[in-house]
């Protein structure tokens, strides 16, 4: 299949990779999985254990009158430590690499489908002007727009980063999420090549 460049003319690309079915199961585990391994997932909490002080009964078994005591750290008490205390958790999910890369041709192929993919032989901006990323992406139809290049360009980065919901990526930093999130994906041509070369 081929694919319209913007700017003119047109690209041959792997129909397996930018003509698949849409599994939308496969696609919502990839995002799933990717967000939560975002999670920095660093909470902690004291259990008695952990606590200063508790080493001596705080008043003796009988006479007394109160409840039995044997530690002043028991949650019962106040500066006691916490019943079922939080910890440290790791919340990545598995998704195997094979996995991963199905559902990547999965959103690619539903981008196309969606008119959503914009490949482009070249982007780049004359000097980091905000107002010149605006200009350029009107072209396109949409602010909302996720930038791939197969280049870092200093002066696409430090324009578009005051623009809301515009994102710059590499090829190596593609994700699920911001493949699904943007109105437009605008792809250089030699990143089509790379992405190709990756999920074929």
């Amino acid at each position: 299949m081929e694919l319209q460049i913007a700017n003119g003319g047109s690209l041959a690309v792997s129909e397996d990779v930018f003509a698949r079915e849409f599994n939308e199961g496969l696609v919502h585990q990839a995002v799933v999985a990717y967000m939560a391994g975002g999670r920095a997932g660093t909470k902690a909490q004291k259990t008695r254990s952990d606590v200063s002080g508790g080493g001596a009964k705080p008043f003796k078994q009988k006479g007394t009158g109160r409840a039995r005591a044997g530690s002043i750290r028991s949650p019962l008490w106040r500066t006691g430590g916490k019943s079922f205390a939080a910890r440290p958790r790791d919340f990545t999910q598995k998704l195997n690499k094979k996995m991963y890369r199905a559902a990547m041709r999965s959103i690619f192929s539903e981008l196309v489908r969606q008119d959503r993919l914009v490949v482009v032989s070249a982007f780049d901006v004359a000097e980091p002007k905000t107002k010149l990323m605006l200009a350029k992406l009107k072209e396109y139809g949409s602010n909302d727009a996720l930038l791939i290049s197969d280049i870092d360009d200093v002066n696409v980065l430090l324009s578009s980063r005051n623009i809301p919901y515009c994102e710059v990526a590499s090829v190596a930093g593609l994700n699920p999420v911001s493949l699904v999130g943007h109105e437009k994906v605008i792809v250089t041509a030699a990143a089509v090549e790379k992405i190709q070369e990756w999920l074929a």
